[in-house]
């Protein structure tokens, strides 16, 4: 080329020198290299654009993976990312080593790495060797500082000795990469192998149960608390001539032996063995301390986490019932119980199901104030003291008002931390499906019927456990028909996820309604919905998402949709309520509005709907105003959807029967049978041998006009 002639463009000068260039976007995962670069890829001398798993096919998968580590440090320094690559044939093995440059950048928005760069053969150095140690970057000291940091952030996260072991035997040190590794551990006075890698199972035998006296560089080194560097099998042979013929058949040529240390004693040795001589440079000495020191930190979080987890394990099962294969005549349970997700992962909430002196049995759930030890501890004195009062043979109440005075008692040793605790307490008579209930401060029960519909039957109920040792707990009887599921949780399951009661309730209404499968099944969608990934985007009103345990009873009586092996059939879809309301509890005609609107939650006619509330309340209020006798309210729904009927029953004790009256303009009572009379379908008064029940009827329209007749 002449002085004055144009330069020859930047690809052209690259080619005559076998350079080639490319380009790599993260965002796009496209690899753009040009002919030059294709050729030394060993594709064909022709630009073009690769996907990264394409381009990674084509490189030695220990060299891909360092590419990342030195990447990052370069952006992290604002320096070049060199790197020497081992190019792969589609058989596996190596066509050539070639080195590569590259300016990478990061771009915060998209969070994508973009580098642009050049590739160039070089000759393979020889393993062991200064050159071959630096045969991976160029650049020891930025290679062994990239290493490190991924070695740090992955011995970090593993959460078991196993991982640990797994993480340590993946490690690819930059230019000398042991082939084999073993972690020794103390027991005693013997040294134990923890784990290892690059042998063959049985190959540790010799080593498993060694003296600690024994002339062994592992066994010296946890002695000592002193590592130990052998370049040749000659250093070894000399130094240790007894134990020289164990390690001989592996056919290694040097070896490593460095001690674990934490908090400054030694709790074992951590050996990596070379197949090619090591000189063991200063450099390569500090990069394998560092690992050790790593490798022991990480091996003692380990084993404090499985310690934990073997103590949580434990506490759940000590203090959480197998249910096993136990069969209830006519029913089936499904229980769960998750604990939170921090500290010990142990808490108060707690189930249980009690065989009874009378042939029924019991079903307990319940919540100890607090999530820590002393929780868990005093949970399971508290379903100790339960089990034992039912197993005597107390009804319901009498059962919680026993275990609060209890609990009170044990507050009273614990001034400074006095705790509470939630429950319900269901006797349940397999016989006829009746439920007893008592129930301290705790969530009313949920029942799913046969046909899905699913209602909050409301409870009588006292003071949480603990706070009055002379607290009383009425009992409510409630029936549980063939086919139905009732459902008790503690609040866990309700207000998990960001969650407040009524929010909760939705959500585990939606899946009790639409679930199809059976008793276990639903018992694991349930926690599912709770615990699973789809509940971080299905977040509640409250955002600090308060985390809990979870404890969870099922119980299904066997008949049309219980999804408990159906035994027994239902000749038509019947949803039914019953429900008291005492002459001391007027409140409770709210709660019967409510438990009437939750039957029709998806009847064809709003304004019937709403038709059958008004009547509804004007029964009740009847009884409670005229009467001196609780009311009794029946509510059935029978028949398909589009011809179904709904009959309202109240019946009380007084004698005398309602009359229909006009009452004049400015009167504030005498209207109800008017209003019956004008929006029911069907009304009577059936006289009893001591009362009287009125009752009324709709029949659903599928136009949803409501003034479609009931067919004959």
């Amino acid at each position: 080329m002449r002085t004055g002639e144009p330069l020859p463009a930047v690809g052209e000068a690259l080619a005559a020198l076998a350079t080639g260039l490319w380009h790599w976007d993260t965002a796009t995962g496209l690899v753009t290299v040009d002919a030059e670069a294709a050729r030394l890829l060993g594709l064909p001398a022709e630009q073009v654009s690769l996907t990264e798993a394409q381009a990674r096919a084509r490189l030695h998968p220990v060299d891909w993976n360092e590419i990342t580590g030195v990447v990052q440090l370069a952006v992290a320094e604002g320096t070049l990312a060199e790197v020497r690559i081992r190019v792969m044939d589609e058989q596996g093995r190596i066509v050539r080593v070639v080195r590569s440059r590259s300016k990478p950048s990061f771009d915060r928005v998209h969070k994508a790495y973009r580098l642009i760069g050049t590739l160039q053969e070089v000759t393979e150095p020889t393993p062991g060797t200064p050159a071959g140690r630096s045969a991976v970057t160029g650049d020891w000291r930025r290679s062994r500082e990239a290493f490190l940091l991924d070695a740090g952030r992955a011995l970090a996260e593993a959460r078991s000795t196993q991982e640990v072991l797994r993480v340590t035997a993946n490690l690819s040190m930059p230019g000398f990469s042991p082939d084999g590794l073993a972690v020794f551990g103390v027991s005693g006075d013997r040294l134990t192998v923890i784990g290892h890698h690059g042998q063959q199972p049985g190959d540790d035998s010799p080593f498993s149960d060694m003296a600690l006296d024994t002339d062994y560089p592992a066994a010296e080194v946890v002695r000592t608390g002193r590592a130990l560097y052998l370049s040749t099998p000659e250093q070894y042979e000399a130094r240790y001539p007894l134990t020289w013929p164990l390690a001989q058949r592996f056919g290694r040529r040097s070896w490593a032996f460095l001690p674990l240390t934490v908090a400054g004693r030694t709790m074992g040795a951590w050996m990596a063995a070379f197949t090619y001589p090591v000189a063991f440079t200063p450099d390569e000495r500090s990069v394998l301390a560092t690992v050790a020191r790593m490798l022991a930190q990480a091996l003692t979080r380990a084993g404090l986490a499985e310690s934990e987890r073997a103590l949580t394990d434990g506490l759940q099962r000590t203090m959480l019932p197998r249910l096993g294969p136990q069969r209830i005549p006519g029913m089936s349970v499904a229980a769960r119980y998750v604990p939170t997700g921090g500290g010990l992962q142990v808490g108060g909430d707690w189930y249980d199901v009690i065989p009874l002196p009378s042939g029924r049995f019991a079903l307990v759930i319940g919540d100890v104030q607090g999530h820590d030890v002393r929780a868990a501890g005093l949970m399971g004195q508290l379903r100790i003291a339960l089990r034992a009062y039912a197993s005597e043979g107390h009804r319901p109440d009498a059962v919680l008002s026993r275990a609060s005075r209890f609990l009170h008692g044990i507050g009273d040793e614990e001034p400074s931390d006095p705790r509470f605790a939630t429950c319900v307490y269901v006797e349940v008579d397999p016989a006829n499906g009746v439920l007893d209930i008592a129930r301290a401060g705790h969530p009313d029960p949920a029942f799913r019927m046969s046909d899905g519909t699913v209602l909050t039957r409301p409870t009588s109920g006292g003071l949480p456990l603990g706070i009055d040792p002379d607290a009383d707990y009425p009992t409510t009887r409630l029936a549980l028909e063939p086919g139905e599921t009732m459902l008790i949780c503690t609040d866990g399951l309700i207000e998990t996820g960001g969650h407040d009661l009524d929010s909760g309730w939705h959500r585990l209404r939606v899946i009790l309604e639409d679930h199809k499968g059976d008793l276990e099944e639903l018992a694991d969608t349930l926690i599912q919905a709770v615990h699973g990934p789809s509940s971080h985007h299905t977040t509640g009103p409250l955002t600090d998402r308060r985390e809990d345990d979870i404890a969870m009873l099922l119980l299904s009586r066997e008949g049309g949709g219980c999804g408990c092996g159906d035994t027994m059939t239902v000749p038509q879809p019947v949803r039914r309520t019953v429900l008291t309301v005492a002459q001391a509890e007027p409140e409770r005609i709210a709660a019967a509005r409510q438990q009437l609107r939750d039957l029709l939650h998806d009847w064809s006619s709003p304004d019937q709907r709403d038709s059958a509330v008004l009547l509804l309340s004007e029964l009740l209020t009847n009884v409670l105003v005229h009467t001196d006798s609780d009311a009794l309210l029946v509510a059935e729904i029978t028949g398909g959807v589009g011809e179904r009927r709904l009959r309202i029953e109240v019946t009380d004790t007084g004698d005398d029967l309602p009359h229909k009256r006009r009452p004049g303009e400015l009167a504030s009572s005498g209207r109800g049978l008017v209003l019956i009379e004008l929006l029911a379908h069907a009304w009577g008064v059936d006289p009893r041998g001591q009362g009287k029940s009125i009752w009324y009827e709709l029949y659903e329209s599928v136009d949803g006009s409501g003034d479609a007749s009931w067919p004959s």
